[in-house]
């Protein structure tokens, strides 16, 4: 049985994978092992994103968390990290975030936090999964008095914004920037905080129907935010996802600048200022090799995790680092918020253009990005790690990273939020590397979708 929890949070399609049945389920376990100990009613707030699903799903959760005698707290259409921050902000117990981040429309998850904002960690997630599946614990269910409340906040947004202008030393006046919300979560969060702290804004994909999230925009479509940058003559392109934990960007010449390279500027940045703590940057193992190779050229140490950023946080945490990430765009500046933080790590970025008086593709220049291939293979959730049980998958595998182990790598990764396994390789061959991606795709194919 595949695992209820993937790499950030449950995932899957609403109503049909993803029901309003296991929501109540996950609900109600979840209120029951993250407010163990809480002396009275213990408070847990529910965010969304835009999607249509996210009514039901916030009906479910709230009478999931009713049923064991929790309070529920929803605070409206507001970006993950919005939410994070106001668990700590308005004192939770625990929060949930219902979102599918840069998936498609259909798809809708459960994102949870502790008291202190933060993801779980696998253990937790296991007793919640134990619970839902019914193979431990007994339920005690209250009635009467014990029963839970709904109490709603209708200031998150802006109590966010106002918190979020506070994360920078400087105002942003005369910056030109072009920004797609995605028709997600930031589409009032984003134009907000930039707006108040003085940049030129013109805004795309803030009009959000339940229907249009991430529908070819947002950072998972690049294309339009980097045609309205060229059009418009701005200085910086953002880009956010669904549910704003993201942030993909587009310097003044219509480049991708991606999560590896935000981190080498605002890292950079901060240890030219004595501020980047441990002269370290938390890279998972899908980061570009050129992060790296910055890193050893500007004394820069970068660890590296597995992906997903809950597991960059727990090694930030663990060894005491401010900055890391994802390529993807997941980036965790952690004096200012416990999980990645779209609109923070925006403001981070036109803040060092700011400070140095630089433009984003001089800024860009600190990391040569080296070519990348990823094929994605189509697999069943059951099926994803069979691939190492098969061994001519496993020759085909091998055979390909001779190839490449002198100029480059080869990654096989399923993936923890999709039906789907990742082949990536890296190096210089750009004919080469797609030839070989898609041959160990193939053999794939053929072995494991039988």
């Amino acid at each position: 049985m595949a695992r209820l929890f993937g790499t950030d949070g449950v995932r899957g399609v609403a109503g049909t994978e993803l029901t309003a049945q296991m929501c109540f389920d996950i609900g109600r376990a979840a209120a029951m092992v993250l407010t163990e100990g809480c002396s009275g009613k213990p408070r847990i707030l529910i965010g969304r994103d835009t999607r249509i699903s996210g009514d039901m799903i916030e009906a479910a959760l709230t009478a999931g968390f009713c049923s064991v005698g929790a309070v529920a707290i929803p605070v409206g259409v507001i970006p993950t990290p919005a939410l994070a921050y106001l668990t700590r902000e308005y004192r939770a117990d625990a929060s949930a975030m219902i979102s599918a981040s840069h998936n498609p429309m259909e798809y809708n998850g459960i994102k949870l936090f502790n008291k202190d904002g933060y993801k779980l960690d696998d253990a937790l997630e296991d007793r919640i999964e134990a619970i839902v599946r019914g193979t431990t614990h007994t339920i005690d269910l209250p009635s009467g008095a014990g029963l839970g409340t709904v109490s709603r906040i209708d200031t998150a947004v802006e109590d966010y914004v106002s918190y979020i202008l506070t994360t920078i030393d400087t105002r942003l006046d005369g910056i030109k920037a072009a920004v797609d919300c995605a028709n997600g979560a930031s589409s009032r969060t984003a134009p907000s905080a930039l707006k108040k702290l003085g940049v030129d804004l013109t805004v795309i994909n803030d009009q959000p129907n339940g229907l249009n999230i991430n529908d070819h925009c947002g950072s998972t479509h690049m294309e339009a935010i980097r045609q309205l940058v060229l059009d418009t003559g701005a200085d910086v392109g953002l880009a956010f996802d669904g549910d704003a934990d993201r942030l993909l960007a587009v310097d003044e010449l219509g480049n991708l600048v991606n999560g590896d390279q935000i981190m080498a500027i605002c890292g950079c940045y901060l240890k030219s200022q004595g501020k980047l703590k441990k002269n370290a940057i938390v890279a998972t193992i899908m980061s570009n090799l050129g992060l790296f190779q910055m890193g050893e050229r500007e004394g820069i140490t970068i660890p590296k995790t597995k992906v997903g950023d809950r597991y960059v946080l727990e090694k930030m945490r663990a060894e005491g680092y401010i900055l890391g990430g994802e390529q993807s765009g997941h980036v965790i500046f952690l004096e200012h918020n416990t999980t990645g933080d779209g609109l923070i790590t925006a403001l981070q970025l036109l803040s060092v253009m700011r400070h140095t008086g630089k433009k984003l593709s001089e800024l860009a220049k600190i990391m040569t990005v080296l070519p990348q291939v990823t094929v994605n293979v189509p697999m069943d959730n059951e099926r994803k790690y069979d691939y190492i049980d098969d061994a001519e998958i496993m020759y085909t595998i091998h055979q390909v990273e001779r190839l490449f182990e002198d100029s480059g790598r080869v990654l096989i990764r399923p993936s923890g939020t999709e039906a789907m396994v990742r082949i990536m390789i890296e190096g210089q061959d750009l004919p080469l590397m797609e030839e070989q991606a898609r041959r160990i795709a193939a053999v794939m194919e053929r072995n494991l979708k039988n």
